[in-house]
């Protein structure tokens, strides 16, 4: 039984998502392989090497996998496909993209965001904004598996993994790159950071939002926000926390001013520990909260950043 885990990368640094990936595969058992598909991408490919508990890692280099096009890559993966038992993805925006392609070519039935793993073809999975946890089990010759990250540790270091060139696909031809724009922020990235400090509604306008800000700097963290705060426009969209936002899973999680409905809990109630600050002493987030303040965050907030 071999497993394929699917890198994410910007061909120069592989990202921490990868990692918990692999933790996933190397519950599942066999052999673990990681597929890293790109332009000029040696060093990522050496970065995976070193990854406790991987095996192989295949490197596909071609000007077409250069920019991450799904269809691209998804051409790729379906080119290994043959060999392989599982099909492992993490449960990003760039997974999500590919891996129903794969899916679908394969005419299997994918398996999405899997918190945990019971044996090499059952597995859990939230369900219902995480209300709940479904047990699914696959007969499919090939599982295609997106991996909830929050719900494994990352693997550690301390691999010596080989690397294999394989040949490249050729271009699907269905998408050309055109551009990116990428949001350029001193602060940790929201989806792998150790603390994130969000605000809600609560927060009243995107200038009050603002307040937030020496507070994040003090505790070293990235900024989000639940989704009523960003439909209001206090928020950007990238910094949205909840079931349709990103899932996180930091160290210590600030809510300011969020009542705590249930999908933005859906989204950060795996945080190690909960710190809630809401003037609503009847609000939600208080249910899941490890410490809970009752209190205008308006004076809350600039007491915790002088006090720290």
């Amino acid at each position: 039984m071999s497993i394929l885990v699917i890198a994410e990368h910007d061909n120069v640094q592989l990202k921490a998502a990868t990692l918990n990936v692999v933790a996933a595969a190397s519950k599942i058992g066999g052999d673990v392989h990681v597929l890293v598909a790109g332009a000029n991408a040696a060093a990522v490919a050496q970065q995976a090497a070193k990854i406790s508990g991987v095996s192989k890692v295949l490197l596909a280099e071609s000007p077409a996998l250069a920019d991450g096009l799904a269809e691209n890559v998804a051409e790729q993966v379906l080119a290994l496909a043959p060999g392989y038992s599982h099909i492992l993805f993490a449960a990003t925006a760039a997974g999500k993209n590919v891996s129903p392609r794969v899916a679908a070519r394969l005419d299997v039935a994918q398996i999405s965001e899997i918190q945990s793993v019971l044996s090499a073809d059952t597995f859990e999975r939230a369900i219902y904004a995480g209300n709940a946890v479904a047990t699914v089990q696959s007969s499919d010759p090939v599982k295609v598996i997106t991996v909830r990250t929050t719900g494994f540790d990352a693997a550690p270091e301390g691999g010596s993994a080989a690397v294999e060139s394989v040949t490249a696909s050729a271009s699907a031809g269905l998408s050309t790159f055109v551009g990116r724009e990428v949001a350029k922020s001193d602060r940790p990235e929201l989806a792998g950071a150790k603390v994130v400090v969000s605000g809600g509604r609560g927060m009243g306008s995107a200038e009050n939002f603002k307040i937030l800000d020496p507070l994040a700097d003090k505790l070293g963290a990235a900024l989000g926000a639940s989704r009523a705060a960003v439909d209001a426009g206090y928020a950007p969209n990238d910094w949205q926390v909840g079931q349709t936002g990103k899932i996180v899973a930091p160290q210590l999680y600030v809510a300011i001013g969020i009542s705590g409905a249930i999908q933005h809990l859906a989204g950060m109630k795996d945080s190690k520990v909960i710190v809630a600050v809401n003037k609503d002493a009847e609000a939600p987030i208080f249910g899941v909260a490890d410490y809970g303040l009752v209190a205008d965050l308006f004076t809350a907030v600039p007491e915790l950043v002088s006090t720290l």
